[in-house]
């Protein structure tokens, strides 16, 4: 995109889809400041620095203070027509977490190597690396996160019910160490 000399650098330098990120950061930290009553308390006879509520109050004001700024400088800088794609990049951006999503809910049923090994092996094939040397080094980098994961760091993931299939000694490894 060619530089305009007549707009100003900031104009030149703002992104197309700042309105509706700055929008939905208003609107998302406004939603939590009117949730602090709820989700914080205020207790009688302690210091006012020390109450539970002040310190995610002054953060949550502080966003919502400065959110509403860069919605307001949002709304009155130029714009061209360009911000619909700039919000379809941002949306397709969600499919990791759904990705992550859905590997949280496939743990407990298949275990955690085979849905590690499997959801590594989809994500490089869904980034496109279909290599025969890529793949493999998927499957080794699978097998190292288990091993360190749960070998070495002993983090407790549940077993998968898909182990409960497996001899008593086979299943009793794969609860312990995959």
């Amino acid at each position: 995109m060619p530089v305009n000399p007549l707009k100003s650098y900031s104009d030149q330098r703002r992104s197309r889809g700042d309105v509706y990120f700055a929008g939905f950061f208003f609107a998302l930290t406004v939603l939590l400041l009117l949730q602090i009553g709820t989700q914080t308390s205020w207790v009688e006879g302690t210091k006012f620095f020390s109450q539970p509520r002040f310190w995610p109050a002054v953060s949550l004001i502080g966003m919502t203070v400065f959110s509403l700024i860069y919605l307001l400088g949002s709304i009155f800088s130029s714009r061209d027509r360009e911000e619909f794609k700039e919000i379809v990049i941002w949306v397709k951006s969600l499919e990791y977490a759904l990705w992550f999503m859905a590997y949280v809910l496939v743990v407990p049923i298949v275990g955690y190597f085979f849905c590690t090994l499997g959801f590594v092996y989809a994500l490089t094939w869904r980034t496109g690396y279909r290599e025969k040397g890529i793949l493999v080094m998927a499957g080794v980098v699978s097998v190292v996160i288990v091993v360190v994961f749960k070998g070495f760091l002993s983090v407790k993931i549940p077993g998968g019910q898909l182990y409960e299939l497996f001899p008593d000694s086979l299943r009793n490894f794969m609860i312990l160490y995959m």
